[in-house]
């Protein structure tokens, strides 16, 4: 599933093709995604795109009436390509820009969505999120007074949408690589020195993989057809049995909440 830098690099991506453009029609070929395609989206005619945004995994597209909000779901993609491209298969909607383009939403599995709301902002699927983990009110001291008392995985606490967004699978792995921390390790039982270190590598890892475009998976490309390439600086995802790049012993393997977890049982204490 596409994580916050690959969706934060989509949209870096297509907002110059949007931003000040209008959406002159919808294409809409399957109107069953994850959730019906709402008529607010489906009826877009001559709307002018003011601004592209993002909150968590969610693409925020602002226009005169509302507000219509993008999640690629596990192997959604977006594209800009010229008016007259022809479909694919998986080709769901096209919206039709002012300037001969289109940006074309694919989605093989159809879990990806794409909803609405007439106050920007404002939408269930939006309430009870946590902070950005690059703003300013993500920091050590909100993970360590949030963590207080829960038994749960460092890992899976640092996972919780409800805390810190954006933190999925991939990242959480490579954070707690870089502070050092035993993904089984009780949240409430980690030092407040100890979460200064895992903000920290929260706020790099993230930014460094948005610098480099997200992380190649087996779905995800950038919006200009291009993998990303941050997997090749990956320390533990997907490297278990292989020797851990600071100390050389063989990487182990876990799982936290059904998902895999790669850590080294050496670094990470």
């Amino acid at each position: 599933m596409p994580e916050l830098p690959e969706v934060e690099t989509t949209r870096r991506g297509i907002a110059p093709h949007l931003e000040g453009r209008r959406i002159r029609r919808v294409v809409l070929r399957q109107r069953q995604l994850r959730w019906p395609v709402p008529e607010e989206v489906a009826g877009l005619r001559n709307a002018a795109v003011s601004g592209v945004g993002r909150r968590a995994k969610f693409l925020l597209v602002d226009l005169p009436r509302g507000q219509m909000l993008m999640h690629l779901g596990m192997s959604g993609s977006l594209r800009v390509v010229p008016e007259k491209t022809p479909p694919n298969k998986h080709d769901h909607v096209d919206f039709v820009l002012d300037s001969g383009q289109m940006l074309r939403f694919t989605d093989p599995r159809r879990f990806g969505a794409l909803l609405w709301t007439a106050s920007p902002g404002q939408h269930p699927m939006l309430d009870h999120l946590g902070p950005e983990p690059l703003d300013d009110a993500f920091d050590d001291a909100l993970l360590f007074r949030l963590s207080r008392g829960r038994r749960q995985s460092v890992k899976t606490f640092i996972m919780d949408n409800r805390i810190v967004v954006g933190v999925g699978n991939i990242y959480a792995q490579e954070s707690l690589f870089m502070a050092g921390i035993h993904p089984s390790r009780p949240a409430g039982r980690i030092s407040a020195a100890r979460y200064q270190r895992l903000a920290a590598a929260i706020r790099e890892v993230l930014g460094r993989a948005i610098v480099a475009g997200g992380t190649t998976l087996r779905d995800f490309s950038r919006v200009d057809g291009q993998p990303g390439y941050f997997a090749q600086e990956l320390s533990v995802y997907g490297r278990a049995g292989a020797p851990c790049m600071q100390c050389g012993t063989l990487l182990s393997l876990s799982r936290h909440g059904q998902r895999s977890t790669v850590y080294c049982r050496r670094c990470q204490t």
